[in-house]
């Protein structure tokens, strides 16, 4: 029995069982048969400042460590590009194709939008079409970024939306985190939270009842540690380098998401028929990026010197003209997310399936 099995199975009394590792990656290399690229400007739906590319500068495998480095899309395009061009990423092959039109996001015109084109490249890879699992063990060991408005995240997504648009189908984000120093008032480089997303739809996304955050005693930007993972039918926990300690913890035996959300009547359960753990009963796929900035509230008005509003029509220019107050804070390779390896284990129970 490995060791990390054994702390989940004396320290958590959940039932011992066999695992059997169905996915690694020691980022030897970036393998393009894993790992895709999306390729887009539409800001993750949040209105975020990142450009999501192909590239090099942005990902990159050195040291048997996979970077996602997030650059100034200046550096690319050029200043009078940024201000006042149009930028057309519609793609003329399927390795190139943009992954997401949504929110203007495989064409914007500087001038046409009154905006400058999003101010930072960066990188967000997935395994939707190589790699998606349902139930099992998942352990990431990463250095996160330092940088102000930083977002980098490790997270799954559905590969089928069996419930419907998001987040009917579910989100499990293992860690997001914000680049700001540890000062910043609503959660710096020293904690990272793991969060559920469900509801019938956007507006009635329930995350709050199953959200915890996690306070480092130093900086994650340090050193490297491990986000760990463990879903079951039953079960579902995040941990923090070790499976006793646990970050979120959410009980999938007692009631349903749907009484769980409390929704109101005018709703139909998209979950209905289905298990208690529903919508965290379907094959999930990776997510590995870095975002930047946006208008969703994660980095709140008015806190630790926020140079932009999220009400603000022309927020992404306020962001880019204070740079000199951000620019600074991101230095190299230290404002990149790392990623020594991820590693994913079965649940070989049947009490699992």
């Amino acid at each position: 029995m490995s060791p990390s099995l054994a702390l989940i199975c004396m320290a958590l009394v959940i039932g011992c069982s066999a695992e059997t590792l169905i996915f690694q990656d020691d980022f030897k290399t970036l393998d393009f048969r894993v790992w895709r690229h999306e390729i887009t400007m539409s800001g993750g739906g949040n209105w975020e400042f990142e450009w999501y590319v192909n590239n090099r500068s942005n990902s990159y495998v050195k040291n048997s460590t996979l970077y996602i480095m997030p650059t100034m899309t200046e550096d690319a395009i050029g200043m009078t590009t940024l201000q006042s061009g149009d930028v057309n990423i519609w793609g003329g092959s399927p390795a190139d194709a943009c992954t997401g039109n949504q929110f203007y996001g495989c064409e914007r015109n500087a001038a046409a939008s009154g905006n400058v084109i999003n101010p930072v490249r960066s990188a967000r890879l997935r395994t939707a079409d190589t790699f998606k699992f349902k139930y099992g063990r998942v352990e990431v060991r990463a250095k996160l970024p330092r940088g102000d408005w930083l977002w980098p995240a490790i997270w799954m997504l559905p590969n089928y939306n069996s419930y419907g648009g998001w987040p009917a189908s579910g989100e499990i984000d293992i860690m997001e985190s914000r680049g700001n120093a540890p000062s910043y008032p609503a959660g710096g480089n020293n904690q990272f939270a793991s969060t559920l997303h469900w509801g019938p739809d956007w507006a009635n996304n329930k995350y709050p009842l199953t959200h915890k955050e996690y306070n480092n005693p130093t900086s994650l930007a340090d050193d490297f540690h491990v986000y760990g993972l463990y879903w079951s039918k039953d079960r579902l926990y995040t941990y923090f380098d070790t499976p006793s300690n646990i970050v979120l913890d959410v009980d999938m035996t007692k009631i349903s998401f749907w009484q769980r959300g409390n929704f109101p009547t005018n709703f139909n359960n998209p979950w209905a028929g289905a298990g208690l753990n529903a919508p965290f009963d379907q094959e999930f796929y990776f997510t590995l990026n870095v975002a930047c900035g946006g208008t969703s509230g994660y980095f709140p008005d008015g806190v630790g010197g926020k140079p932009w509003s999220d009400t603000d029509q022309h927020s992404v220019d306020s962001f880019w003209n204070n740079r000199g107050a951000w620019q600074p804070t991101w230095s190299g390779e230290d404002a990149a997310l790392k990623i020594d390896y991820i590693k994913v284990w079965s649940l070989d129970n049947a009490a699992e399936e």
